[in-house]
């Protein structure tokens, strides 16, 4: 685990929340199962593999050391979450965690909870995501009667960065009530509630609700690639290209994304080209280096389609 204990060695006194160390992308041979994140002030660190006491140890002792480096005058505090053979085990190492715990990222806040869960209230993968989002809203000629529709919103991170960029109006839809209710939170903390309308509702029931309030300049499609019950990406995201024609306004643009090691680029191109052919493949977005994969084609996959 020495590439880890580098990492934490050699970071600086971290403001927003971001990846310190990512493993799992295959560059740090021997580190595949560890990553660290902070969410200040806050040190998250997650192993894919059980670990022993002697290497928790280890990263206790390197974190102290470069905390007292970087802010001496604040306790340490840290958690660890070990996620192995699908259960999940996460424990307080050091320290506390504020109540309620607000971060940083890319200029907005947002609410997160490091002690529960496997997902903590913002993916840091998708930072250049939400920066895209963030920046095409900008630079959009008609941004102030921009419409965007925020499917599979969780905390409506990418609704809140589109309306501090001046987009009109997000419609946020997502099956979680309890998700929903942080994103409502999340619009709150930056100023931005009166752009923002929130439906807890499963769009494979009925698209009618959806599609009132269109059509949508942006669509922003970030599902899970596969939740029991819920959506599977390898039927269910068919589903969902399939209503892009009807969804999107002249002009607009959609944003698929998709985190699933196994399916390439290839599986959502072949399928948009299948189910969207007026869809204009136009780029993939870069994800943050930090998290650099051995393969791109098991990375996160960001593509923009536009349409005519």
């Amino acid at each position: 685990m020495q590439a880890l204990l580098d990492a934490i060695a050699q970071t600086a006194l971290p403001t927003d929340a971001q990846r310190i160390f990512h493993g799992r992308g295959g560059l740090h041979p021997g580190c595949e199962q560890w990553s660290l994140d902070v969410y200040p002030p806050v040190w998250v660190l997650t192993s894919f593999q059980p670990a022993s006491d002697d290497e928790l140890a280890a990263v206790h002792a390197a974190l102290s050391e470069r905390w007292q480096q970087l802010a001496p005058q604040q306790p340490l505090s840290w958690v660890y979450q070990c996620r192995h053979e699908g259960r999940t085990e996460t424990r307080l190492m050091a320290g506390e965690v504020p109540e309620p715990h607000v971060v940083s990222a890319e200029g907005a806040r947002f609410k997160v909870h490091v002690l529960r869960g496997q997902n903590h209230g913002l993916f840091l993968d998708m930072a250049e995501g939400r920066r895209w989002v963030a920046e095409h809203v900008a630079a959009h000629p008609r941004r102030e009667r921009l419409k965007v529709l925020n499917l599979f919103a969780y905390t409506c991170a990418f609704s809140v960065v589109a309306l501090q960029a001046g987009a009109r109006q997000v419609v946020n839809v997502d099956m979680s009530h309890g998700a929903m209710g942080i994103g409502q939170q999340n619009h709150h903390l930056n100023g931005v509630a009166a752009g923002a309308s929130f439906l807890v509702h499963d769009i494979f029931k009925s698209w009618g609700k959806v599609g009132r309030p269109g059509p949508y300049d942006l669509i922003i499609m970030d599902p899970p690639s596969y939740q029991k019950g819920s959506f599977v990406a390898t039927k269910d995201y068919a589903r969902l290209m399939r209503r892009l024609h009807d969804l999107l306004a002249p002009g607009g643009h959609a944003l698929l994304c998709l985190n699933a090691p196994e399916l390439g680029m290839a599986f959502l191109q072949e399928q948009m080209q299948a189910l969207a052919p007026e869809l204009a493949f136009a780029e993939r977005v870069a994800n943050p280096a930090v998290f650099a994969d051995v393969s791109p084609e098991r990375s996160l996959k960001v593509l923009v389609y536009r349409a005519p």
